[in-house]
């Protein structure tokens, strides 16, 4: 497992929020999501043989967001 997170931006409201949870959270493989609205942030645990980060950049910028970083962190 890894924990990844993102810095987002384009998030102007409290829906945005929940509009990302819910298509990170669709994906198999991705677990423990959580949006930090007011920092842009969102947070997560990735199953990498489930899942690629880039899957999930790919869902957030379908949807008009901008993922400007990314930080990724091995779980032991």
């Amino acid at each position: 497992m890894e924990k990844v997170m993102m810095k987002l931006s384009g998030m102007t409201c409290p829906s945005c929020l929940s509009k990302i949870e819910r298509a990170v959270g669709s994906l198999d493989g991705t677990d423990q999501i959580k949006v930090l609205f007011n920092a842009g942030k969102l947070k997560f645990t990735l199953d990498p043989d489930k899942a690629k980060t880039v899957d999930v950049k790919t869902a957030i910028e379908k949807m008009g967001y901008e993922v400007q970083e990314i930080k990724e962190k091995e779980l032991n």
